[in-house]
C-alpha cells in the first residue's frame, strides 16, 4: 500500500533518494547569496522589517517547492509523507546554507501542539499559514515577574459573554511585534485550589484592541523580543484551547515541543548554527606571535576538545532516536540537548572570540571587524538561547527530577 511516496509501514528508499536528489538540487539553484544586510543567525535575533519581509518570502518559497512540512497532513497543506523526506530536505537546506525559517514558533512549537491536541477547526484554521508564513506566531509564557515560574503566570483572562477579557504583560515574546497569533498561558480562575488549577491556554489573536507590543534592544544592539501588554483586550471565547484549568497541561507539552524532547516539528531549522569547523578555519586566518593561531598547542588541544564534543552532541541526537538505545531512560538525551548545544555554543563562540585578540572589540558595520563581526554577535546572541526555553539552572532542575528521579531542593 502506498501514500505520497511512503510505503505503510517503511519508507520507499528509491523514492526517498530521488527525493533528496531533487531536494538538493532545488537549494543549490535557490538557496540566496548575500542580500546586501545582515541576516540573522536565530529566530531570535529578527529586529528589521527588511530581515522579516526576506525571511518570510523565503519560507514561503520553500514551502511552496514542498521542503517544508513535508511530513504534515495533507489535510492540513502539508505533504503527507513520513518524517525522512523532511530530514532530507532540511539536511539539503542546511548543506546549501540557506537562511533559517521565520515562523520559528509557529513551526516548532504551536503547529505540532495543534496536530497533537488541537480541534479539527483549529487545525483547519491554523496550520496551513504556519507553513506558508502567512500568520506569524509568538509565545505568551514568560512575564517580568515570573519567569522561569510559568505555573505563577498573573495575566487573567476574564470570561464575558462570547469573549476573553485579557490583562496584564508577557515578556520575551519574540516577534511579538510581527505576529498574528500567540499561544497564551492565562489564569481564568484565582480560586483554583492550586495555582497550575487556575490556568487556562489560548490561541489569541494579536491583532485586537488592547493588545500593545514594545521591542527590547538586547546586549548584541539588535531587537527581536518584546514585552507585550494586553490592557482589557477582548478575544472570542472560541480561542480557547482545551477545557478551563487544563492550561498547564497543555503548557507542558508545548515545552516538550520548545525544548526538543517530542518531534513533530514542520522542518527546516530556526537558528544557523556556528560549527566547529568554522572556527578551525578562524584559527587559520588570525596570528598569534606572527603565525596562525592553529599552529599554537594550546589552541589546537582546544579545537580537539570542541571536535570531540561537537561529534559527542551530534551522536547524542542520533542515538536519541534509536529506541532501543535509550529504552533505560528514554527522556534523558532530549531533556538535556537543549542545555548541552546551548552551552557549547556559548563556550565556543567565546573561544572564537579569544581567537579575534583586540579586533574582537570591533562591532558589526565597523571596518576592522573579523568576517563582519560575525563573532562577537554570535557570542553576545548565545546568552538568549541559555536563557530562552528555560535557563540552564532550570534545564539541570528539569534534568534531576524528571530523569534522574532527584527530589525538589
Amino acid at each position: 500500500m502506498k501514500h505520497d511516496g511512503v510505503l505503510m509501514g517503511k519508507v520507499d528508499q528509491q523514492e526517498l533518494a530521488e527525493f533528496a536528489k531533487q531536494a538538493d538540487a532545488w537549494f543549490a539553484e535557490n538557496t540566496p547569496g548575500d542580500p546586501g544586510f545582515m541576516l540573522p543567525l536565530s529566530f531570535l535575533e529578527v529586529g528589521t522589517d527588511q530581515q522579516f519581509e526576506f525571511l518570510r518570502d523565503w519560507q514561503r518559497k520553500v514551502y511552496e517547492a514542498g521542503y517544508l512540512g513535508a511530513a504534515w497532513p495533507t489535510d492540513y497543506g502539508g505533504g503527507g509523507l513520513d518524517q525522512a523526506f523532511q530530514d532530507a530536505a532540511t539536511e539539503a537546506m542546511r548543506r546549501h546554507k540557506g537562511p533559517i525559517m521565520l515562523n520559528a514558533i509557529g513551526l516548532n512549537w504551536a503547529g505540532p501542539l495543534l496536530l497533537d491536541m488541537g480541534a479539527e477547526a483549529e487545525k483547519s484554521k491554523h496550520l496551513k499559514n504556519i507553513l506558508s508564513a502567512e500568520d506569524i506566531w509568538c509565545q505568551g509564557f514568560s512575564e517580568p515577574d515570573n519567569g522561569s515560574d510559568l505555573g505563577n503566570a498573573q495575566l487573567t483572562a476574564v470570561r464575558d459573554g462570547g469573549d476573553y477579557v485579557l490583562n496584564g504583560s508577557k515578556i520575551w515574546t519574540t516577534l511579538g511585534n510581527y505576529a498574528k497569533y500567540m499561544i497564551l498561558l492565562a489564569r481564568t480562575n484565582k480560586d483554583a485550589p492550586n495555582k497550575y488549577a487556575g490556568l487556562s491556554f489560548f490561541l489569541a489573536p494579536m491583532t485586537v484592541a488592547g493588545v500593545e507590543t514594545h521591542p527590547i534592544r538586547k546586549i548584541s544592539g539588535e531587537y527581536g523580543f518584546t514585552q507585550t501588554f494586553f490592557t482589557d483586550a477582548r478575544i472570542p471565547a472560541g480561542c480557547l484551547m482545551g477545557e478551563e484549568g487544563q492550561g498547564w497541561l497543555i503548557a507542558l507539552r508545548t515545552l516538550e515541543y520548545e525544548r526538543g524532547a517530542r518531534g513533530g516539528q514542520a522542518g527546516g531549522y530556526i537558528m544557523t548554527p556556528i560549527d566547529v569547523a568554522s572556527v578551525v578555519d578562524l584559527a587559520k586566518e588570525m596570528k598569534r606571535d606572527g603565525a596562525p593561531a592553529i599552529e599554537d598547542p594550546l589552541v589546537r588541544d582546544k579545537l580537539v576538545e570542541f571536535i570531540i564534543e561537537g561529534q559527542a552532541l551530534d551522536l547524542c541526537d542520533q542515538r536519541g532516536r534509536i529506541a532501543p538505545l535509550v529504552q533505560d531512560r528514554p527522556m534523558a538525551l532530549p531533556l538535556s540537548a537543549k542545555l548541552m548545544w546551548s552551552e557549547f555554543a556559548q563556550r565556543l563562540t567565546a573561544f572564537a572570540m579569544s581567537l579575534t585578540g583586540a579586533k574582537g572589540g570591533y562591532y558589526v558595520g565597523e571596518p576592522n571587524a573579523v568576517e563582519r563581526g560575525l563573532w562577537t554577535r554570535s557570542y553576545l546572541n548565545s546568552f538568549a538561547a541559555t536563557i530562552g526555553g528555560g535557563t540552564s539552572e532550570i534545564q539541570r532542575n528539569i534534568i534531576a527530577e524528571h530523569v534522574l528521579g532527584l527530589p525538589k531542593g
